[in-house]
C-alpha cells in the first residue's frame, strides 16, 4: 500500500477548485456561527444576574430574524454561481459517450470512426505491486488536457452514475435518456472514480479510470487506436 492508496487525489480541473473554495468558505462561516453561539450560550450559563425590567426583547428577536437571512444569502450566491457552471457546456472540443452496463463501462469516442472501449475492473489476483483495489480497469480512457471535453452519459439496464471525485464530475447515467456535462482537465494523470448509484450486487465492481495526457501523445494515441 502507498500513500496514494490512503489520500484523495488533488484537484485537477478548474470546477473543483472551485468547489473546494466554497468549501472552505462555507466552513469558516460555520465556524463563526457555532463559535458566536457557544459563547452566548456560555454567558448565559454563567451569568448570574437577572434584569427585573427586561419586558420586551424587540432588538434581539429581529437580530436573530435578519443574521441568518444574511448568512444564508452569502452562502447561496456563490453556491447558484457553482451550480451554473457546472451544468454548463461551453464549445466543447472533444465528445466522449460513456454507456454504463452492469457492470462495467463502453466508451466511444463520437468524433472519431472505430473508436470504441470497454472497461472492465482488473479482479485483485490480476493486480500489479501499486494497483488500486477496486479501482483499475483493463482498459482506461484517453483524454487531453487543457481542452473542453463534453461527455455524454447513459445507461443500458438500471441508473449508474459517472463520477470523478478530483475533476468534479458526476453525471447520472439513466436509460433511455442522455445527459450531458462540460468539463476540461488542468494537469496530467490518472484519476480515478467509481459508480456512485447503487446499480445492483456488483455496484463497487464499476470503477472508472481516466488518464490524461498531452495533446501532442492524444493524437498519438488516436493514430495508434485506429
Amino acid at each position: 500500500m502507498t500513500w496514494g492508496q490512503i489520500l484523495l487525489q488533488d484537484a485537477a480541473s478548474p470546477i473543483i477548485l472551485q468547489l473546494i473554495s466554497f468549501h472552505d468558505h462555507t466552513l469558516i462561516i460555520l465556524t463563526l456561527v457555532i463559535t458566536l453561539i457557544s459563547y452566548i450560550i456560555t454567558t448565559l450559563i454563567i451569568n448570574k444576574f437577572t434584569n427585573r425590567y427586561l419586558l420586551e426583547a424587540q432588538q434581539i428577536e429581529t437580530m436573530w430574524t435578519i443574521l441568518p437571512t444574511i448568512i444564508l444569502l452569502i452562502l447561496a450566491i456563490p453556491s447558484l454561481r457553482l451550480l451554473y457552471l457546472t451544468d454548463e457546456v461551453r464549445n466543447p472540443r472533444l465528445t466522449l459517450k460513456a454507456i454504463g452496463h452492469q457492470w462495467y463501462w463502453r466508451y466511444e469516442y463520437t468524433d472519431f470512426f472505430n473508436i470504441e472501449i470497454n472497461s472492465y475492473i482488473i479482479q485483485t489476483p490480476n493486480l500489479q505491486t501499486g494497483d488500486y483495489r477496486l479501482l483499475e480497469v483493463d482498459n482506461r480512457i484517453t483524454l487531453p488536457i487543457n481542452i473542453e471535453i463534453r461527455i455524454l452519459v447513459t445507461a443500458t439496464d438500471v441508473i449508474h452514475a459517472w463520477t470523478i471525485p478530483a475533476l468534479g464530475v458526476k453525471v447520472d447515467a439513466v436509460p433511455g435518456r442522455l445527459n450531458q456535462l462540460g468539463f476540461s482537465i488542468s494537469t496530467p494523470g490518472v484519476f480515478y472514480g467509481q459508480c456512485s448509484e447503487i446499480c445492483g450486487a456488483n455496484h463497487s465492481f464499476i470503477p472508472i479510470s481516466l488518464e490524461a495526457i498531452n495533446i501532442k501523445y492524444f493524437i498519438k494515441w488516436l493514430k495508434y487506436s485506429n
